[in-house]
């Protein structure tokens, strides 16, 4: 059990740190622009001023790093991984996980305006999750992650993030407890 739990962490790794990024850079003027352009959508945000080509950026640098550290360490590591790194694109895989999160947390912030949720307002299991999916739906066609492997990292997500979001609150990184 403990074995299957850490090859889901580990699989998913870069997806959660392009996930938790934003909230690292988010002091940087750099790209610090709405990839919604500002524009609106009958007179609601498409997703808001929070959402910024810095986040994207940054949130999928750091996919691409921590995917390439774990191709460097994948021989000392291949019973926690569900996958030969030394076989596929990292870059690729960086990306596609990388992306895929934001991408994720993107469409969930789409719909959160359209249903007049405000930028932090709670939305169960959807804020817990949204990253989760992204990263799944736009990896799932590159490498072939087992059903199990992708329910057990669902409810990890929904598990441990409001652990993560309290000890970002706590370092200052985000106004939000959860």
């Amino acid at each position: 059990m403990l074995e299957y739990l850490l090859q889901i962490i580990w699989f998913f790794l870069p997806a959660g740190f392009a996930n938790m990024s934003a909230a690292f850079f988010r002091t940087l003027s750099f790209l610090d622009y709405p990839v919604d352009f500002n524009k609106t959508i009958r007179g609601k945000v498409i997703f808001g001023p929070h959402k910024t080509f810095r986040g994207f950026f940054f949130g999928i640098l750091s996919a691409l790093i921590i995917v390439n550290w774990q191709k460097i360490i994948y021989l000392n590591t291949t019973e926690y991984t569900i996958l030969d790194y030394s076989s596929i694109n990292i870059w690729l895989l960086g990306f596609l996980l990388g992306f895929g999160a934001l991408f994720g947390d993107l469409a969930r912030s789409f719909v959160k305006r359209r249903f007049n949720l405000a930028p932090g307002a709670r939305w169960f299991p959807f804020d817990q999750i949204d990253w989760m999916l992204g990263a799944i739906l736009l990896t799932f066609w590159y490498v072939d992650i087992p059903w199990q492997v992708i329910l057990g990292a669902l409810v990890i997500a929904i598990a441990v993030h409001p652990l993560i979001n309290y000890t970002c609150y706590l370092c200052k990184l985000q106004k939000n407890k959860f």
